[in-house]
C-alpha cells in the first residue's frame, strides 16, 4: 500500500476510549496498534479498533488536523465518528486512501 498522512481515531469499543494518532501509513500502524507493538496508551488501554480517519496530501497537513482534533471536546470527535462510522465498525480493511483524502 502506498504511504500517505493520514489522522486516525481508535477506540477501545464503541464509545470508549478514544485515541488520536497520525501516520504515514495507516494499515501497518493499526496492524501494529492491534498486535500491541505499540506501547503506551493503545496497549495500555485496550485501544484497538479503527473508527475513524481522512488522508491528507502532506504530513505537515496531517499533524495540523491531528493537533487541532486532539484540542476537540470528547463529544466533538464522537460526532466525527458517527459522521463517517455511526456504528463504530472496524474499518482496518475497508481503508480507502482516494475516497479518504482531504485537500487538493
Amino acid at each position: 500500500m502506498e504511504k500517505y498522512p493520514a489522522v486516525y481515531i481508535m477506540a477501545s469499543r464503541y464509545r470508549g476510549t478514544l485515541y488520536v494518532g497520525v501516520t504515514s501509513g495507516l494499515y501497518d500502524r493499526v496492524c501494529a496498534h492491534k498486535n500491541g507493538t505499540t506501547p503506551g496508551f493503545t496497549s495500555d488501554y485496550g485501544v484497538h479498533t479503527l473508527v475513524w480517519y481522512e488522508h491528507w496530501q502532506t504530513m505537515e497537513d496531517a499533524i495540523r488536523r491531528e493537533k487541532r482534533i486532539k484540542e476537540w471536546k470528547r463529544q466533538w470527535k464522537i460526532a466525527l465518528i458517527e459522521k463517517m462510522n455511526p456504528d463504530w465498525r472496524e474499518l482496518r480493511d475497508e481503508i480507502d486512501v482516494l475516497a479518504a483524502l482531504v485537500g487538493d
